[in-house]
């Protein structure tokens, strides 16, 4: 179990950078996947160490003293107690399920909580003030929805800033939209973007700054996952895909890392196509992995 206790302790008294966690890694179902029957699940099953937390990433000002969590998954509960608390605020996605599912734990049944500020944009907002049991969380005052407008950069704390950014991604699952966030901190942003259909020179043009940390849609790394199914009808850009298509951008090691990894993905488990991605620049989050938003650049 690790725990974020030297994100609130700042060196020799002075305030602590601001901090982004990753909170987990995989695709909506977490690992152990329900009716999975893999060496992986069957091991994560046996062993509660080898789980898989389902993709979200926590935001820590210390000097602020607030936190937030961008996407409310399944796993919200066990995620919230790694962040410290209740968060000060949650920036939603999509409403797909390993993304907002989580909010149901604010209500009076669980939680109870006070007016805890939801941010998202206006088509997700109706989203949740239009269909139950959301609306009850709106109306019970257990969330308190903040719209915000995509491309337009909104305050965290004095130190942090957040921008939605609209990525395509199966909006009819819901009639909402589907946004990354990047997250600028004093000296560094860190981009959010766990589900993408596929990448185009705008979205690739994110990454371009050096100073930019990013966590992206690392889904499949085949086709031949889920056998049965098209990937058509669930589409996710390959990671060798995204490696080509990123690859202008991500020759500075250490800056793009694969999230969102659905259980069936090898990078969860073969250390070989793991060093691969690695040599090519880029990597696999991890749960506890912390990016500083300091000035000062490492």
């Amino acid at each position: 179990m690790w725990a974020l206790l030297s994100v609130w302790i700042g060196l020799l008294g002075a305030p602590a950078a601001p901090t982004a966690v990753v909170l987990g890694i995989a695709q909506d179902g977490g690992v152990p996947h329900a009716g999975c029957h893999q060496e992986l699940c069957v091991a994560a099953r046996r062993d509660p160490s080898l789980r898989k937390r389902v993709a979200s990433l926590g935001l820590v000002d210390p000097e602020a003293n607030r936190r937030f969590l961008v996407d409310a998954t399944p796993d919200f509960a066990d995620q919230m107690e790694r962040l410290g608390g209740l968060p000060d605020g949650i920036l939603l996605t999509h409403a797909h399920i390993g993304h907002y599912l989580g909010l149901a734990q604010l209500g009076r049944e669980v939680l109870d909580a006070k007016k805890v500020p939801v941010y998202a944009t206006a088509r997700m907002a109706r989203f949740l003030r239009e269909n139950r049991p959301w609306s009850r969380l709106v109306a019970m005052g257990n969330i308190e929805i903040r719209e915000i407008e995509p491309d337009r950069e909104f305050a965290l704390t004095p130190r942090l800033s957040a921008t939605a950014i609209r990525v395509p991604h199966r909006d009819i699952d819901s009639d909402t939209d589907t946004v990354a966030f990047r997250i600028r901190g004093p000296g560094r942003t860190v981009l959010w973007l766990p589900d993408i259909d596929r990448w185009d020179r705008r979205l690739a043009d994110l990454l371009a700054d050096p100073e930019t940390i990013a966590f992206v849609d690392g889904t499949f790394f085949s086709a031949d996952e889920i056998p049965g199914r098209s990937l058509a009808d669930i589409p996710h850009p390959l990671v060798p895909d995204t490696m080509n298509s990123l690859a202008a951008v991500s020759s500075e090691r250490g800056r793009v890392f694969f999230v969102h990894l659905n259980h069936t993905n090898r990078l969860l488990w073969d250390v070989e196509a793991n060093r691969e991605i690695e040599a090519k620049g880029f990597g696999v989050a991890r749960e506890g992995q912390t990016v500083s938003f300091s000035e000062t650049m490492p």
